[in-house]
């Protein structure tokens, strides 16, 4: 018995259009995180910009944790063998990830904060805010349910072996 754990090959994908679906989120997170990990400390200011509830700190924290959920929830996505743990962990940050770009959206949106930059791509590229930024936050949502339901990290099958 050991206490280190083991990766394991991704499970079998319930469908090719699922398997797609990921490798496009997958695609999307990694544009979003190299352009925002390029400019972080511009990136940084745009977020406090906003005005988030919670001030500066939270601001930082949050920033920090929707980057490093952008990471985390790459390996899952591109189906690296993983950790039956570590593959629920980087499955949960696709949705963190969903839930976080919807939630600034929509604070931009509803507070109607003078912003050039929603900070899809940091601040290489100046995306304008808008409810279109709130339909493509959701749209990652949508993503994130289909990879997950597509490749759900637990076999499926009988527990008792015949």
């Amino acid at each position: 018995m050991s206490f280190l754990p083991h990766a394991t090959p991704a499970p079998v994908p319930r469908t090719q259009d699922s398997k797609r679906i990921a490798l496009f989120y997958a695609i999307i997170l990694m544009a979003f995180v190299i352009t925002q990990l390029f400019t972080f400390e511009s990136f940084l200011q745009l977020m406090v910009s906003f005005g988030l509830p919670g001030g500066v700190q939270l601001t930082y924290l949050l920033t920090a944790l929707l980057v490093a959920c952008e990471v985390l929830a790459l390996p899952f996505l591109l189906r690296m063998p993983l950790s039956r743990a570590f593959r629920w962990v980087s499955m949960g940050a696709g949705w963190v990830v969903a839930l976080l770009w919807i939630k600034v959206t929509l604070w931009v949106v509803f507070s109607d904060i003078p912003a050039e930059n929603i900070g899809f791509l940091g601040t290489i590229v100046d995306i304008m805010p808008g409810w279109w930024a709130v339909f493509v936050s959701s749209a990652l949502g949508i993503l994130a349910a289909w990879a997950s339901w597509g490749m759900w990290p637990t076999q499926k099958g009988s527990k008792r072996k015949k």
